[in-house]
C-alpha cells in the first residue's frame, strides 16, 4: 500500500502567508505607537511648561510661590495661594452640589426608570455634555448670579455663625455661583459614567438579591452599588478633573479677586481664569509670562496628581470588593 506524501505549500501560499504575518507586525506596532501618543502628549506638555516656567523658578522658591499670598507683577511679587484656593474652592463646591443628585439620578436611570423614559433622557444628558462653556458662563451671569444674590441674605442670617456661610459679598458673583454652573456643566459626565457603571453589574445580582426577600432599593444597595463602587468613584474623579480645569463659565461668575476666600459668597479667582484672563497682556512685566505658565504648570500637576490618588483607591476598592 502506498502512502500519499504530504502536499508541500505552494509559493504563493507562502508569500501569502509572510505577507499577512508582516501586515499583523506593522498593524502591531502601529497601535502600540497609537496607544503611547497621549503619554508622550503629556510628557511633552509637561517638559514644555517646566521649561517656560524655569525663569521665574529661578529667582523665586516655589515654596514662595505656591505659599504666596501677594499678588503685584508689577512689583515682582507672584504669590500663587489665592489662586489655588479659589480653584480648590470652586471644585469642592461644585462637586458637593453635583454628586449626590448625579448619582441618585443614575441609580434612578439604571435600576428604576422605563426604557422609553431612557430613550428621552439620555438625548438631553448628550446635550447638555455639548453645550458651549461660554453658554453656561452666560446662563451664569443671567440666572444663577441673580439667584445667588437673593439667597445670600437669606442663608446668611440662618448660618452666619457660621464662617463658611458668612457673607461680604453681596453682589452674587462669588464662588457659590461659580459652583452651581460647574456642578450643571460637570453633571452630564458623572451621570452618563455612572449610568453605564451601574448598567454593567450583571443582572444575576439583582435577581439573587431579591430573590431572598430584598426590596428593590435594599437590592441596589447592598447587591448593586458594592459591585460598582471604583466605577462611581472612577465616574466622580472624570467630573472632578473637568472642574477643575474649566475656565470660560466660572471666569463670567466667579467675581475674579485675587483674595483667599474664607465663604462660599465670597469672590475667587481660580488658576484657569488667571491664565485666560491674562495671558498676552503686560508681558513687559519682567517674568509675567513665566509666572503664567508656572499656573499653568501648577494646574496640570493638580490634575494628574488628582488621577492617579484615584487611581491608586480605585486599585485598592477592587481588591476589596473582589475579597
Amino acid at each position: 500500500m502506498q502512502i500519499p506524501l504530504p502536499l508541500r505549500p505552494s509559493r504563493s501560499n507562502l508569500h501569502l502567508k509572510a505577507w499577512r504575518t508582516s501586515l499583523d507586525r506593522t498593524a502591531q506596532q502601529t497601535f502600540y505607537i497609537l496607544a503611547g501618543i497621549p503619554l508622550v502628549l503629556v510628557l511633552a506638555m509637561l517638559g514644555l511648561l517646566v521649561y517656560r516656567s524655569f525663569p521665574i523658578l529661578q529667582s523665586t522658591s516655589i515654596w514662595n510661590l505656591l505659599t504666596g499670598s501677594t499678588w503685584l507683577p508689577s512689583q515682582g511679587l507672584f504669590g500663587f495661594l489665592p489662586f489655588i484656593m479659589g480653584t480648590v474652592w470652586v471644585t469642592v463646591v461644585s462637586m458637593i452640589l453635583a454628586v449626590p443628585p448625579c448619582l441618585l439620578t443614575a441609580i434612578y436611570l439604571s435600576e428604576y426608570a422605563r426604557p422609553a423614559t431612557r430613550a428621552i433622557m439620555k438625548p438631553l444628558l448628550d446635550l447638555l455634555a455639548a453645550i458651549p462653556s461660554v453658554v453656561y458662563g452666560v446662563w451664569g451671569v443671567i440666572a444663577i448670579v441673580p439667584l445667588v444674590e437673593k439667597l445670600t441674605p437669606v442663608l446668611s442670617n440662618l448660618l452666619g455663625a457660621i464662617p463658611l456661610f458668612a457673607s461680604h459679598n453681596p453682589t452674587g458673583y462669588g464662588i457659590l455661583a461659580g459652583g452651581f454652573v460647574l456642578a450643571v456643566m460637570v453633571s452630564p459626565f458623572i451621570i452618563a459614567v455612572s449610568f453605564e457603571i451601574l448598567h454593567t453589574v450583571p443582572d444575576g445580582y439583582r435577581r439573587a438579591s431579591l430573590a431572598v426577600g430584598a426590596t428593590h432599593w435594599e437590592t441596589v444597595k447592598y447587591a448593586v452599588l458594592p459591585k460598582a463602587r471604583s466605577g462611581l468613584m472612577a465616574g466622580i474623579v472624570l467630573g472632578a478633573s473637568r472642574a477643575i480645569g474649566e475656565t470660560m463659565a466660572v471666569l463670567m461668575v466667579v467675581g475674579n479677586v485675587a483674595r483667599i476666600p474664607s465663604s462660599i459668597f465670597d469672590p475667587a479667582y481660580p488658576l484657569p481664569a488667571l491664565i485666560a484672563n491674562n495671558y498676552g497682556e503686560m508681558l513687559s512685566i519682567p517674568l509675567y509670562d513665566s509666572a503664567l505658565m508656572t499656573a499653568a504648570l501648577i494646574l496640570l500637576l493638580a490634575v494628574v496628581v488628582i488621577n492617579v490618588l484615584a487611581r491608586l483607591v480605585l486599585r485598592r476598592i477592587t481588591r476589596q470588593v473582589a475579597k
